[in-house]
């Protein structure tokens, strides 16, 4: 018997060993081809079996194969498969994954449309968020959130739908240039961002980068502190897609659906995405709801010439939150979630969930349209070219009371209506094996249409409101109600002068500009020179009760001329260590509200107009490639903006409305950034970043005052600002982040958040109180199933969890009052009667997704 079980033994053994030897161990990382980044998330599985893996966060992975000989599939949504044959045990090294997407090729690939870091050897301060991070993170929060893990970055939520701000090393959206597929996308007017303009981006980017300072971008554009290029995916190559349905805090629902035709043998292909997310909002009385729509169609006419069309839009409503004084925040039956503008009790259809109507309501539907042509002209030169427009419509519903009753009489909406059209193009040459050319124009055409007009009749007994009661208007009334839909805003806009009252006016902006860039490459050694100058014109046209009276007025035109240089060098010491350094200068021109008084009714230029703003930067930078395990960033500048012009209004105080111009405002921001990014173990991730600055205003400003007219109160005064810290933004942030895949495609991830030395915001002649640090901490599981023939879908499981531990922090400070003598009026040592906003506490959402 003994002899038997030994016998037994020796066989399993032999087989066992034969197994073993058959089989092999590979080895490899996925990198994404256009911007060189590692591909998380993409299959690998061995051909005519089940057995598969996919690569880790840092696109790496490990595979058994059950043969040593095998063919390894690899393969990711989105991107062309590839096919690798395989031998015994071996490290493949890097394989690159192209992106089936056909915008992307035209814009990224060489020196097209977008301006990526990667498509300049000089390096800058760089962060890209890949399209597998945005589609676990993004969740219910707006596209800033999922930058807030990168250095010198806050992001606050402002307590709705869409309301998100995010400020780059210190400086806020209006000076930070954002980019969708190389359009421009800032405001005409002022510069501003609204992100609840672009609730579905999230659903399409394929890409976010964030290049801090000068950045790479060649368009003379407002990046005082950063440009964020915004990259949509397009189509597909493979046939294939996904439908998602998430669920969140507060009733938050999202259902997502994406399909693409791949491309066909005559070079023709489709794709689309719809999307619906509805929910109540963390602050109470914040309920939104919107859509995404999404359509790409592609042409590729032979070998040289690629086509695509592309058009998406987000319509949506979400109501506003209303500020208070921290006080009212910290009354018993209250709380962070407080939300001090609504009215209850009002029977209304667009009353919200609760039985009370908002006191604010955003309601917006810009749909873009981009149209993209790339053209191989040989093998050293190529022709990028985006045609684009939009058309928003919609308006900015806010309630009415009677002064004297506190009645609610209606629902007035302030439009902001435009039409935008422009063409960039970008042509690439090799001019030598050394040395690059890349020229192009920038061509911009916006009109805008600001009016206000009724959106809902509320009270029962009013159907018609006259113009003159409704501040500002003339002798008639008012009986067209516009309502709060989006869709129907777009479709039926107020284009009847008689059914506004207020303002109603129109600016048209032209803008052209030509740049080009040459860059010099030997060896170790590489530098650039960019350049671009541009012209602005400005007419303003003002309507109000035109029709009525028969007229109206055109301002005088206002050309503005303005430019930027940027110069860098880069030398590689060795294939682990680089440094670089970087400086530019730009004569801003002044933003279109900047110029005319701020009497929306009047056409009258500012006296003094506003002259160009002047931004000088400075950066140096080291970059230490340690391989695999470890890479760090290490960059240090310093930004000078000056001559600038600031507003802000005092609301209404009785009857008078009082807003301050202040005139040669100079700030400079300065600081040092620390990124930090390892691989301890090969299934554990570990990144930190510390950003350390120190923002200032230096010497003293002038500052004027007018009335609601327009008209200026008293003289010009000088007011001491010089030495006083820049409010808003934190100075000082933290992060450490990263993620542990503790079984095969199921992962955990957290990262932590530390903001310091933030001061508030308010008047400027008024020293900024400094506000309490506060940290918070986010994290997420993964897993992802592989199902159908040779395991080519998978079924993916995420859960998020923000703010984990529920830290109650203030966000945001709006006053200069100092802390009061009596701690029971103050707040971690601010005085409780400020204006003021609390941080969201514990969020969270989750969702399952199947791709195909």
């Amino acid at each position: 018997m003994k002899k038997i079980t030994r016998l037994l033994f020796l066989a399993v053994a032999i087989l066992f060993t034969g197994m073993t030897m058959a089989q092999s161990t590979v080895s490899g990382t996925i990198m994404d081809a256009e911007i060189n980044a590692p591909l998380p998330g993409a299959n690998i599985i061995e051909k005519g079996t089940t057995n598969g893996v996919s690569s880790n966060f840092d696109g790496e992975f490990t595979i058994t194969t059950s043969t040593t000989n095998a063919t390894l599939v690899i393969s990711f949504v989105g991107y062309g498969t590839k096919t690798v044959t395989v031998t015994g045990n071996q490290d493949l090294g890097n394989i690159v994954l192209t992106s089936d997407n056909t915008l992307e090729e035209v814009v990224i690939v060489g020196s097209g449309v977008i301006d990526l870091a990667e498509d300049r050897t000089t390096p800058i301060a760089v962060s890209t968020i890949k399209a597998s991070e945005i589609q676990q993170k993004a969740g219910n929060f707006d596209l800033p959130a999922l930058l807030k893990t990168t250095p010198s970055i806050q992001v606050v939520q402002n307590g709705g739908f869409g309301e998100s701000q995010m400020f780059l090393r210190g400086f806020d959206q209006t000076n930070t240039a954002f980019l969708l597929n190389g359009q421009p996308i800032n405001g005409m007017e002022d510069g501003k961002m609204y992100w609840s303009n672009w609730q579905g981006v999230t659903e399409v980017a394929n890409a976010i980068q964030v290049q801090r300072g000068l950045g790479a971008s060649k368009l003379a554009i407002s990046s005082v502190g950063g440009t964020v290029n915004i990259v949509t995916k397009t189509i597909d190559k493979k046939e294939g897609g996904f439908v998602e349905q998430m669920v969140g805090n507060d009733n938050y629902i999202k259902s997502t659906a994406y399909f693409s035709t791949g491309v066909s043998d005559k070079g023709w292909s489709f794709s689309g995405l719809l999307g619906h997310w509805q929910g109540d909002g963390y602050v109470d009385y914040t309920q939104g709801q919107g859509q995404t729509y999404f359509l790409s169609v592609g042409y590729q006419a032979g070998e040289n010439h690629s086509l695509n069309f592309l058009l998406t839009g987000a319509p949506q409503w979400h109501a506003a939150a209303g500020g208070a004084r921290i006080s009212e925040f910290l009354e018993s039956d209250r709380g962070r979630r407080y939300n001090s503008w609504n009215f209850d009790g009002v029977d209304s259809p667009n009353t919200l969930h609760g039985g009370a109507y908002p006191g604010g309501r955003n309601i917006y539907h810009k749909p873009v349209a981009n149209l993209n042509w790339d053209w191989t002209i040989n093998d050293k030169s190529s022709l990028s070219t985006v045609l684009y427009g939009s058309m928003g419509r919609g308006s900015f519903a806010q309630a009415i009371t009677d002064r004297n009753t506190d009645e609610f009489l209606y629902v007035r909406g302030s439009n902001n209506n435009h039409n935008w059209a422009g063409l960039v193009t970008s042509y690439n040459n090799q001019l030598t094996e050394n040395l690059n050319l890349n020229i192009g124009a920038d061509v911009r055409l916006y009109n805008g249409f600001h009016f206000r007009d009724i959106r809902e009749f509320v009270n029962p007994n009013i159907n018609s409101v006259s113009a003159n009661s409704a501040y500002n208007g003339g002798d008639y009334q008012l009986t067209e109600a516009g309502g709060i839909n989006p869709w129907e805003v777009f479709f039926n806009p107020n284009t009847d002068h008689t059914q506004r009252f207020g303002y109603d006016y129109e600016e048209k902006i032209n803008y052209a500009g030509v740049f080009g860039q040459l860059e010099y490459v030997k060896d170790n050694f590489s530098a650039f020179f960019q350049g671009a100058v541009s012209n602005q014109s400005h007419v303003r046209t003002e309507f109000l009760n035109a029709e009525l009276e028969g007229v109206s007025e055109d301002s005088e035109k206002v050309n503005n001329l303005g430019f930027n240089l940027k110069a860098g060098a880069a030398y590689e010491i060795s294939s682990m260590h680089k440094v670089f350094a970087n400086v530019g200068y730009y004569s801003r021109q002044p933003f279109h509200d900047t110029l005319y008084q701020n009497d929306r009714s009047s056409n009258e230029l500012l006296s003094p107009e506003a002259e160009n703003e002047e931004i000088t930067g400075f950066e140096v930078g080291y970059q230490f490639n340690g391989g695999r395990r470890i890479s760090a960033n290490l960059n240090a500048y310093h930004t000078t903006w000056d001559n600038v012009v600031k507003y802000r209004s005092n609301g209404r105080d009785g009857v008078d409305f009082l807003s301050f111009q202040t005139l040669g405002v100079k700030q400079v921001h300065y600081g040092v950034e620390l990124e930090v990014m390892t691989r301890p173990l090969d299934n554990l991730r570990l990144n930190g970043f510390l950003s350390l600055g120190e923002w200032q205003f230096k010497d003293n400003a002038t500052q004027r005052t007018f009335n609601q007219d327009g008209t200026q109160v008293g003289d010009d005064e000088e007011i001491v600002i010089d030495g006083f810290s820049v409010g808003e933004a934190a100075q000082v942030t933290a992060g450490i982040n990263g993620s542990y895949e503790f079984l095969p495609r199921t992962s955990f991830d957290a990262a932590w958040n530390w903001n310091n030395d933030i001061f508030s915001s308010g008047s400027l002649e008024l020293a900024p109180l400094s506000l309490p640090s506060y940290d918070t901490v986010d994290a997420g599981f993964s897993y992802k199933m592989l199902v159908g023939k040779n395991n080519q879908k998978s079924i993916q499981f995420r859960l998020n969890v923000n703010n984990v531990f529920d830290e109650v922090y203030l966000e945001a400070v709006n006053g200069n009052t100092q802390a009061s003598a009596n701690p029971e009026e103050n707040y971690k040592g601010v005085n409780t009667s400020n204006n003021g906003r609390f941080g969201y506490g514990r969020t969270w959402n989750t969702s399952i997704r199947f791709n195909f």
